[in-house]
């Protein structure tokens, strides 16, 4: 089993989420945010990290976080983030539309992509459906498994633009599972962890 990190703000929605037993039983260790710059992150295989950040806390620590990853390790990251820290992305934010459900005829806009990637032995498009706050254009090579209609990335996994592989969605389960609200946030996490832990990347 991959030994997993969770950087950790403290906050409600942070505590509720990681403190979760069903959750907490495959972090290895809650690294408190301000403290994360004087960590050893050598013993760890998966650093994750949740939105709802400080920013200027987060981005003073990019360099650490991309050194774990040149040393072959996994950097997951959950949005909405400051993306700028992570490598080659290319980020567009979109009007998020918090009530698509209710729509007739209901849509969330998202579409599977590499149906066959080991991704979805764990995962299904209902338990990663939720309103989104904009896409990603990956590098060509990076892998899309969760994509909007006009093919803007909600989820991706990059191995080509660094020594380690990167997860990068827009979906946000650790604030709304948190938060007591979206089901489909609570069954993504239920997904996540095990895939993470016993799963494969490719």
């Amino acid at each position: 089993m991959r030994k997993i990190a969770v950087i950790y703000s403290g906050h409600a929605s942070h505590y509720r989420t990681f403190h979760e037993p069903k959750f907490a039983q495959y972090i290895e260790k809650l690294i408190y945010l301000p403290e994360l710059e004087n960590t050893d992150l050598d013993p760890f295989d998966v650093l994750i990290v949740p939105s709802q950040l400080n920013s200027n806390l987060l981005l003073k620590s990019a360099k650490k976080i991309h050194k774990f990853a040149d040393n072959g390790k996994t950097v997951v990251a959950l949005g909405p983030q400051p993306w700028e820290w992570i490598p080659n992305q290319k980020w567009e934010h979109r009007p998020t539309n918090f009530w698509w459900w209710l729509e007739e005829n209901a849509d969330s806009g998202l579409r599977v992509k590499n149906e066959n990637h080991p991704f979805f032995d764990y995962f299904t498009l209902e338990d990663s459906s939720w309103h989104q706050h904009g896409v990603f254009w990956p590098p060509s090579n990076a892998t899309t498994l969760i994509s909007t209609i006009d093919n803007g990335s909600v989820l991706y996994i990059d191995e080509v633009s660094t020594n380690g592989t990167w997860i990068i969605t827009t979906l946000d389960p650790d604030y709304h599972f948190g938060s007591y609200f979206m089901p489909s946030a609570e069954r993504f996490l239920e997904a996540l962890f095990p895939w993470l832990s016993v799963g494969n990347f490719n």
